[in-house]
């Protein structure tokens, strides 16, 4: 997309133009760094990952993209629907009752993306895609060169830099070619298949919920379905199961249908047989390309982190330090955490503001903490899906664990044990607090709850309680309320991920925070 010619050297070099690489470059660049940003092939590309969650829009008022992307024509998502029980009616998450402003996006990420990629080039830095980063040079344990190559010319060159943002995605240059540090979730070890539809229904018609994503457990506990209406008037369907089962099961269908191209096709069929509310939704719907190899696509949905996030001048951000199971449509927010604080730390060493070690330190605890709280819900909710006790011990770092669920922990352990090594039943019982974020709750029995409570008990500032806690207040008399009391206790340890810039002021790593200050962005000591 870029006429110019790609300098010899730079102050710091962004790597993959995804929406890591380009909020670290925007942010960056605003502060008047001189930024390169090197992606690997042609904008506008494809790339799956297409609900959004309310958290981004402080992420891009920062940068000043809200406004564009609030424009630009993306399906509103105004909450989102999951029954992750067949036996019982769904739940929903509302985004915009008590702020009509705060709802997200569903969006076709090949658009999104390159709104991103252009916004960053807007704010100062130099943006080239087509152009793929080989090879990095070392001095010592610090990158300090990258060999590149661009696909169309097939010219290529050498780029130096002083410090370096990978944000090259799953194939992670840094993670997987040199640091070799990347860590599977064994609990995560999923595959995912989807299509697009045209002429589906959608979710609530005519209501505030119209157009609600919505996520449904399989009816054998194997795995969810997804269902995300799009601005195009396509809506993107899809399945998300355990690798096991998915092989276990296309090997079936072939044993029945016989070898053929269509056999992904026959086993996502199949699949979305066990989802009867996506079905529902679907109605008279078509499936896109029906009948070619292009109907369905598909991808494996390993989830992964790593134990360090930075080095000596380099940081990793989005998919290429971590990864985790898109049901909370956390992609693009943990990419734009780690863009930004990748932005933070690299503008607080150039300035002096700490030393480049506690700025390494800073990145990879930020990232640690903020992907382990996605974990845990995650965990909690498969933990749901699939009715079965999940061994996950040896995925979750104590520290993380800590940090991320401060507040919650010691309600868990009891203050006695308070200090206590991490255990695996405390691990347990924060996945079976954390499933009621998707209690089978809506908007009505919530007002209707609070109008016969005392409002201190539904109160998000009131302190946290357990299901011990609600069963001795309140109980058998009143399940509905004993549900949605659950459901607003469970969102009260993690609701700093819905406030994602405040948080990044407020929560401290080893002595420091961030200063979210255009000009002056950095760390300062707590």
């Amino acid at each position: 997309m870029a006429i110019q010619t790609l300098p010899a050297s730079t102050q710091i070099l962004v790597v993959g133009g995804g929406p890591a690489g380009s909020y670290a470059a925007a942010a960056l660049a605003r502060e008047g760094f001189e930024v390169t940003l090197l992606e690997a092939v042609n904008f506008p590309r494809y790339h799956i990952g297409e609900s959004l969650l309310p958290s981004v829009r402080p992420f891009l008022a920062f940068i000043d993209a809200e406004e564009s992307i609030k424009n630009y024509g993306f399906t509103v998502k105004p909450g989102a629907a999951a029954k992750l029980n067949q036996f019982k009616r769904e739940g929903y998450t509302d985004f915009i009752t008590l702020d009509p402003n705060n709802g997200s996006w569903n969006v076709i990420r090949s658009e999104f993306d390159d709104l991103l990629f252009r916004h960053a080039s807007k704010c100062g830095a130099t943006v080239f895609d087509n152009t793929r980063v080989t090879e990095l040079q070392f001095e010592g344990e610090r990158p300090v060169s990258a060999n590149w190559k661009n696909a169309s010319t097939g010219i290529e060159g050498r780029i130096s830099f002083t410090y370096l943002v990978d944000a090259s995605g799953k194939n992670g240059i840094m993670s997987t070619k040199y640091l070799k540090n990347r860590r599977y979730n064994q609990a995560l070890n999923n595959v995912a298949c989807w299509g697009y539809w045209d002429g589906t229904g959608c979710y609530m018609p005519g209501t505030t919920r119209q157009n609600a994503i919505w996520v449904e457990a399989l009816e054998d506990e194997s795995g969810w379905a997804w269902f995300i209406p799009l601005h195009d008037g396509s809506t993107s369907v899809g399945i998300v199961m355990d690798q096991e089962s998915s092989t276990r099961k296309k090997k079936a269908s072939r044993a029945t249908a016989g070898e053929s191209r269509s056999n992904l096709l026959i086993h996502y069929k199949e699949e979305l047989s066990r989802a009867p509310g996506v079905l529902k939704l679907i109605g008279k719907g078509t499936l896109r390309n029906h009948g070619t190899s292009e109907a369905v696509k598909s991808a494996s949905d390993f989830s992964y982190s790593a134990p360090s996030h930075a080095g000596d001048h380099f940081r990793l951000a989005g998919d290429a330090g971590a990864f985790i199971d898109p049901f909370f449509s956390s992609g693009v927010h943990l990419a734009f955490t780690g863009g930004l604080s990748a932005a933070i730390t690299i503008a607080a060493s150039i300035r002096g503001l700490c030393s480049e070690e506690d700025a390494q330190r800073w990145h990879t605890s930020k990232i640690a903490t903020s992907y382990t709280r996605f974990l845990i819900v995650v965990l909690g909710i498969y933990k749901q899906i699939r009715n079965q006790t999940m061994p996950v011990m040896s995925d979750v770092d104590e520290d993380n664990f800590d940090r991320a669920f401060d507040l919650i922990r010691p309600v868990i352990q009891g203050t006695a044990d308070v200090g206590k090594a991490l255990t695996e039943n405390e691990l347990q019982k924060t996945m079976d607090f954390c499933r009621h974020l998707f209690a089978p709750t809506d908007p009505e029995m919530h007002s209707a709850v609070k109008a016969r409570l005392d409002p201190a008990l539904t109160s998000p500032d009131a302190p946290v309680m357990t299901e011990c806690d609600i069963d001795r207040l309140l109980g058998e008399a009143d399940e509905e309320a004993k549900i949605v009391l659950s459901e607003i206790n469970a969102r009260k340890p993690i609701h700093s991920m819905y406030n994602p810039t405040e948080n990044f002021g407020v929560e401290q790593h080893f002595g420091f925070k961030a200063v979210l200050e255009r000009g002056k962005l950095g760390l300062v000591t707590a």
